[in-house]
């Protein structure tokens, strides 16, 4: 087994950012695509009913379109240009693509130089709500498992009691070296993977077991550098 990595303390603050800022885009498109969906001429005919006939109804799925593709399909349009500039397709890059040729055609249908069936307003209205949807709940999970990753991390001390020639020094986890001793007090906390080459104590291992009670851990091998009970020594390894 190989010593633990320092880990940052810092936390990650930006998937609770995404969270809230795809949460808040999902429900503001969710309003505007109702009108844009109910009065797209294509959705009417699907299903059978008539656009009311007010003056420039016609206008407004496009109008309304056009905001719904500009402000909430911007996530995915930059997420497409970040794709491409890294030369890295994936989802992004998939979803910029079908709201872009939606759009274009949409207004091409809704200008007159397409065919009327290429009026996709509604088609883009419900893609982008669908995608903002997934991604606000891609990003509420991601949050929550930060959330316990930091928890996990926060059991990491900052400092190491390491023994050496003349006594002990303290430093940090990521200077720990395989074959090092050092000293973990009581109520202490493990700063790295080994064995405990003297003394005997019980430890919280339940952000790694599972287990919600103490682990007994006891002597394994005598040291010659190593204190003398109670305190356990632990050697990396």
């Amino acid at each position: 087994m190989q010593i633990e990595p320092e880990h940052d303390h810092a936390g990650h603050g930006g998937h609770g950012d995404h969270v809230a800022q795809f949460r808040r885009l999902f429900w503001t498109m969710l309003v505007l695509a109702v009108p844009t969906v109910a009065l797209s001429g294509m959705f009417a005919m699907i299903l059978g009913y008539s656009v009311p006939d007010l003056p420039g109804a016609q206008w407004i799925s496009p109008v309304l379109g056009t905001v719904m593709y500009l402000w909430g399909g911007r996530p995915f349009l930059t997420g497409a240009i970040s794709e491409i500039r890294s030369r890295t397709p994936g989802m992004m890059l998939l979803i910029g693509l079908a709201i872009t040729v939606a759009f274009i055609a949409s207004w091409g249908a809704s200008l007159g130089m397409l065919p009327h069936n290429l009026d996709f307003w509604w088609e883009l209205a419900l893609l982008i709500v669908i995608m903002l949807l997934g991604h606000w709940i891609e990003m509420r999970s991601l949050a929550q498992t930060t959330s316990a990753l930091d928890s996990l991390a926060a059991l990491l001390p900052d400092e190491a009691e390491r023994i050496v020639e003349d006594g002990t020094e303290t430093v940090a986890p990521s200077q720990l070296r395989v074959d090092d001793v050092v000293i973990v007090r009581p109520g202490g906390s493990v700063p790295a993977d080994g064995v405990i080459v003297d003394g005997a104590a019980e430890m919280d291992e339940s952000m790694v077991t599972g287990e919600s009670r103490l682990s007994a851990a006891a002597w394994a091998t005598p040291s010659s550098r190593a204190p003398s009970p109670p305190t356990p020594a632990c050697a990396s390894r």
